[in-house]
């Protein structure tokens, strides 16, 4: 009596994942570190707290880089191509605007937040799937990031606009890459063992 094994995966979807595996618990790792960094960092908007808000979007726009040479054509490669960008345009607003005090920070992180969440999303509904699984760790960091960017403008056209905010911000989107990370390692061995 013989049983049907899965077809296996391609090398092309196995490296990609391999990648993405790593890109993504790296990212996740930097994330929590650099949250943690900044939590110790942020009374005062002065360099040292402007250089660690600049880095952050350079963090993503990096990683939006490597994912983009490791996927292959498609409109989820324009995607995060855009997000790169995105990213990198963040990363000098933000720098700009951390003369202005506080305020200006959360509005240009808010609405970095708004567009990468909702380019986070799209990425994660074309990753969905037989090699990537379904992408729920980025669904849901996608879709917080989309609502948590609209509370930053409307939390710094408040009185009491703070930073505090952007180390919760860092630490959860980092937590959810480590687990997407985690996620495609299990799909992974999955489908080692259902080829053997």
């Amino acid at each position: 009596m013989s049983t049907q094994t899965a077809a296996p995966s391609s090398p092309v979807a196995t490296g990609e994942r391999s990648s993405l595996l790593r890109l993504y618990l790296s990212r996740g790792v930097l994330a929590v570190v650099w949250a943690l960094a900044f939590a110790k960092a942020h009374e005062d908007v002065d360099a040292l707290a402007i250089t660690l808000l600049v880095v952050y979007p350079l963090i993503d726009a990096v990683s939006s880089l490597i994912d983009y040479r490791a996927t292959p054509d498609g409109s989820e490669r324009r995607v995060t191509a855009f997000n790169g960008v995105l990213s990198t345009l963040a990363a000098i607003a933000v720098g700009i605007a951390g003369a202005g005090g506080v305020a200006p920070v959360l509005h240009v992180f808010g609405a970095w937040a708004v567009i990468s969440g909702a380019a986070q999303v799209i990425v994660g509904l074309r990753r969905r799937g037989p090699e990537f699984g379904k992408q729920w760790p980025t669904l849901i960091s996608g879709g917080l990031s989309f609502l948590v960017g609209i509370f930053y403008n409307i939390q710094a056209a408040g009185d009491n606009p703070s930073l505090d905010v952007l180390s919760t911000y860092a630490t959860g989107g980092g937590i959810f890459f480590i687990a997407q990370a985690l996620l495609l390692g299990w799909k992974a061995r999955q489908l080692r063992t259902r080829t053997v």
